[in-house]
């Protein structure tokens, strides 16, 4: 697999007047999009400099979504689904997920509003976010728990996030994404390909959105959709398709240099970054039922997976 260095892109002949575009649909709760962040974390790389990248939240799980007449076999049933995902992206799960997230619209706000903070502030809280349900097994589904999940986390004003959550700017931005992530292009109706992932649309009550996450590629040399959890050499191509006169390649990077840049590593993420599967010695190790997940000392310090439990009852209540 390729291996990159974040935001140092090789020089390359331009495309001409075209601009390269990425929209990524996603959710924090999703357990493929989880899957997929060691792709996407090298994809950013590959086109840092190089396109405008815009994630749209779906929302996965609403607040006016019918409850589980039985929530414990709920639970049982979709912790099951999530390693099962597991099975096919190799990402971290968590031994025991404790409930099922009522709605991802407050872990969607919180995202978004970190977004106002800039790419490295909404990389880190999505990431932690993500965490709660596929490390912690607990997921961040009120604002309550969003900010307990967040607190402390380095390089991100929590307090300036949470009164941004309720922003009516924050609110209606989310209230969009939603309302696009239910009109789907046509390439993504006309995906399919073998596989457990292998059409571009998912049924709704109301019609269809795409299934998460997706990535929809814009260049001089047309549109791709790629939706599902796809191989990088497939985004590779779709970059090739877009935008055929750009070299979409990097330098690989060391294990520490990583661990600086994503402060958060999964084995996927070694492996695709960094081309090997050592952490470097410093890194803190959390262990889960799919695997280790490796911390930069300064997000172990403040992570969730890490606080005593008393500092963290609100999280597990």
């Amino acid at each position: 697999m390729t291996s990159v260095r974040p935001d140092r892109p090789r020089s390359a002949e331009p495309d001409g007047d075209g601009a390269v575009e990425i929209v990524e649909y996603t959710d924090p709760a999703c357990p493929w999009a989880w899957g997929s962040e060691p792709a996407f974390r090298l994809l950013r790389a590959v086109t840092a400099g190089r396109a405008r990248w815009r994630r749209v939240f779906g929302i996965l799980f609403d607040e006016d979504d019918d409850p589980a007449p039985d929530p414990a076999a709920e639970t049982a049933w979709y912790g099951r689904y999530i390693a099962d995902i597991a099975r096919h992206t190799r990402a971290p799960h968590a031994h025991r997920l404790r409930w099922v997230a009522a709605t991802s619209r407050p872990a969607s706000l919180a995202a978004k509003a970190a977004e106002r903070q800039g790419a490295t502030a909404a990389e880190r809280v999505l990431r932690r976010l993500r965490e709660t349900t596929f490390v912690l097994g607990t997921p961040a589904d009120t604002a309550e728990r969003v900010l307990d999940a967040l607190a402390g986390l380095d390089g991100v004003d929590t307090v300036r996030l949470g009164a941004e959550m309720d922003d009516p700017e924050v609110v209606a931005a989310v209230r969009r994404d939603h309302a696009e992530a239910r009109d789907p292009i046509p390439e993504a109706h006309a995906f399919h390909v073998p596989g457990p992932h292998g059409t571009g649309v998912k049924e709704t009550d109301d019609g269809v959105r795409y299934a998460l996450p997706t990535l929809v590629f814009s260049g001089p040399g047309g549109r791709v959709a790629a939706p599902g959890w796809r191989s990088v050499p497939e985004y590779l191509a779709a970059l090739r398709t877009v935008a055929p006169r750009q070299l979409w390649e990097a330098a690989p990077i060391g294990p520490e240099e990583a661990l600086a840049a994503y402060r958060s590593l999964t084995g996927p993420d070694l492996s695709l970054l960094t081309g090997g599967t050592t952490p470097p010695p410093a890194a803190v190790r959390v262990d889960t039922a799919g695997g280790p997940l490796w911390l930069h000392p300064d997000e172990a310090a403040t992570h969730p997976a890490l606080i005593p439990a008393a500092a963290s009852k609100s999280r597990w209540s």
